[in-house]
């Protein structure tokens, strides 16, 4: 075992460490890099003086997430079957508002365009309907490469049914494809039935895989000495070559570390029914821990998308520290679910940042200490925390404690239907839960 093990999890805002050597354990923190979040990493690995040690980092990371939730994915060719290219377009017919007689229409994941058809066609029971043919792959090949995209996703009908032959219509597919694309083919990614959850997913792996691939490439590239598992979204980890192949199976990997550490602590203090409660600077997160165990889910959702892959069963929000507070139209106060983040970050950071927050709204109450902010190494700036709440006191009619007073009450409400949503809605009494909280 490495001398020194660290766990690093990077949000929104800020980039936590956690390091036991021995029996010695250390926290740090540092200030999240969104634009390049290994940057925060290897400085918090820096001033923890570990630049030439062997190491095991353990990584929870919201770049796949965060690059779905944006709308950040590279260009992707979806390659289906003939007659199929709609049905990540048409999807479940499924809508929230069911009374809504306008709903809006929401843009294809996939612009048809760059939706192509082929042969390769199974039947449910794995024989052939429909044969790929030579031409087919030269017609994929030549439409591939005057689309120039960055990624190829492959799903073919019933394609699972051959996911361990290696002349499978999807594996010949990808033998054809321009070199230096990244391929993800739905009989590896997702192999079971449901057409429309195993494209998205296999659409989403694809979308997000150069990028997890290449920020944890220069991750590695910039602590060659340390060993880099990262956390998948079911709780479990796998090496850093896997996750940049897996890119899908990280969409909720730090709120999963999160969860598994509750899991370990409530264990330890005899607590088996949790309801945890993780609020980061962006977003809050809650889950519920019954005997003890983890909850999974292969029906969650990432935004507007249904991902298939097994991952921890949450309830997540848009409120946390650098939640945003405005008046909107109506006269109503409204927090959320804008982050001011890392960068500029709350107005009280200094870095540039003018509109109000929950962090700055706590600071002007007294709840944080302007002088003992991220350990000491960061101060906060009273007066423009006060300049920024005074921006939401005014149109309301109200001081700026008391607008600071509203700003906290309208975020705390928002977690607290969250908790309800994960317990009362679920039939589960809250009084016999024990309330985990961490962030």
């Amino acid at each position: 075992m490495p001398a020194s093990i660290l766990g690093v999890d990077t949000g929104g805002t800020f980039t936590d460490f956690v390091l036991l050597q021995g029996t010695r354990l250390r926290v740090h923190k540092v200030l999240s890099t969104p634009d390049a979040p290994e940057r925060a990493i290897l400085q918090g690995i820096r001033e923890l003086g570990l630049e030439g040690d062997q190491l095991l980092l353990i990584h929870g990371s919201t770049v796949a997430t965060n690059a779905v939730l944006e709308g950040k994915g590279v260009r992707t060719v979806y390659i289906t079957n003939r007659g199929l290219r709609d049905t990540l377009t048409i999807g479940r017919q499924a809508r929230r508002d069911l009374y809504d007689l306008n709903p809006p229409l929401k843009a294809p994941p996939v612009p048809r365009e760059l939706c192509l058809e082929t042969g390769g066609r199974l039947s449910a029971t794995g024989e052939e309907l429909e044969p790929l043919t030579e031409a087919d792959l030269t017609e994929l090949r030549a439409a591939v490469e005057r689309l120039a995209p960055q990624a190829v996703a492959i799903n073919l009908l019933f394609s699972w049914q051959q996911a361990g032959r290696e002349d499978s219509a999807e594996r010949r597919i990808e033998a054809a494809m321009p070199e230096g694309l990244f391929v993800s083919r739905s009989s590896r990614v997702l192999p079971e039935y449901r057409e429309y959850e195993r494209g998205i997913t296999t659409w989403l792996n694809a979308a997000v895989g150069p990028l997890v691939d290449g920020y944890l490439q220069r991750l590695c590239d910039g602590a060659p000495r340390a060993r880099v598992s990262v956390m998948q979204s079911s709780g479990g980890t796998i090496s850093a070559a896997q996750a940049g192949e897996q890119a899908v199976h990280m969409l909720l990997s730090g709120p999963a570390g999160g969860l598994a550490g509750a899991q370990y602590v409530g264990a330890q203090a005899g607590c088996e029914r949790l309801l945890t409660f993780d609020m980061g600077g962006t977003s809050t997160d809650v889950a519920l821990l019954e005997a003890g165990e983890l909850r999974l889910t292969t029906e969650g959702r990432i935004g507007d998308y249904p991902v298939g892959v097994p991952m921890v069963d949450m309830h997540t929000i848009g409120a946390g520290g650098g939640s945003i507070a405005r008046v909107d139209e109506g006269g109503m106060l409204q927090v959320g679910p804008e982050s001011a983040g890392a960068a500029p970050g709350p107005a009280c950071y200094g870095k540039g940042g003018g509109q109000p927050t929950v962090t700055d709204a706590n600071l002007v109450l007294g709840r944080l200490r302007a002088d003992a902010f991220l350990g000491g190494h960061m101060s906060l700036d009273v007066a423009a925390a006060r300049a920024a709440v005074q921006r939401v006191a005014e149109p309301l009619g109200l001081s700026i404690e008391a607008a600071a007073e509203g700003i906290v009450a309208v975020a705390n409400e928002h977690m607290a239907r969250a908790l309800r949503v994960m317990s009362v809605a679920r039939g589960v009494d809250p009084r016999q839960l024990t309330l985990a909280c961490f962030g």
